[in-house]
C-alpha cells in the first residue's frame, strides 16, 4: 500500500484507443512519480526504456529484471530470424529464450507489411506486459509496468500509415534517382 497515492493517481491508459491524445505523458509520469518515490527508484524510473541491455544486469527490480530478459529475447530472435532469412550469420539465442517468444518472432518476420508486424509485436508485448504485471497494484514493480505500458502506447502511437507510405515512396524516388 506504499503507492496508493501514486497509482491512485494515474489515469487509465487503454493500448486499444486511437490516436488521440494520451491522458498522461512520459515526462508528467516521471513528474508525478518523482513526488512519491525514493531517490533511486526515480533513477530507474527515469532509466525505464523499451530497448533492454544488450547483455543482462540486475535494475533492482524483479519484475523490469524480468521484462528487460524477455524483451532482449524477443529481440535476438527477431535478429536471428531475419538474419536466417538472408542467410547471414546472426548471434545464437540466450538460453530464456522461450517456444512463444520465437513463435511470436516468427510470426512478426514473416508479415508482409512493416506497420502489420509492429502492430503484432505492439499487441505481443502489452500481453505480456499484463502477463508478468506484478499481482500488488500498488507496488513500485506496479509503477515501473504502467511505465512501460505508458512508452508502448506513446511508441506505437507514432506510427502514422500515410506518412510511412510518403516516406518511403521519397526515399524509393530517391534511390531511383527519380528527384
Amino acid at each position: 500500500m506504499a503507492y496508493y497515492y501514486l497509482v491512485s493517481q494515474l489515469p487509465n491508459i487503454s493500448p486499444s484507443e486511437g490516436k488521440s491524445n494520451l491522458p498522461l505523458s512520459g515526462d508528467s509520469f516521471r513528474e508525478l512519480c518523482s513526488r512519491f518515490v525514493s531517490e533511486k527508484e526515480k533513477v530507474i524510473l527515469n532509466e525505464l526504456s523499451l530497448v533492454p541491455p544488450k547483455d543482462l544486469c540486475a535494475t533492482g527490480s524483479e519484475f523490469l529484471d524480468t521484462w528487460y530478459e524477455k524483451e532482449r529475447n524477443l529481440r535476438f530472435a527477431l535478429a536471428q530470424i531475419r538474419a536466417q532469412r538472408m542467410k547471414k550469420e546472426s548471434y545464437t539465442l540466450p538460453a530464456g529464450c522461450t517456444a512463444d517468444i520465437i513463435g511470436a518472432a516468427r510470426t512478426a518476420v514473416g508479415m508482409d507489411s512493416p506497420y502489420s508486424a509492429e502492430q503484432f509485436l505492439y499487441e505481443y508485448r502489452i500481453k505480456l506486459l499484463e502477463e508478468i504485471k506484478p499481482l500488488d497494484s500498488f507496488s513500485i514493480d506496479a509503477v515501473y509496468a504502467y511505465g512501460l505500458k505508458l512508452l508502448l502506447v506513446e511508441r506505437m502511437r507514432k506510427f502514422e500509415v500515410e506518412n510511412g507510405k510518403a516516406s518511403y515512396h521519397k526515399i524509393y524516388d530517391e534511390i531511383l534517382g527519380e528527384k
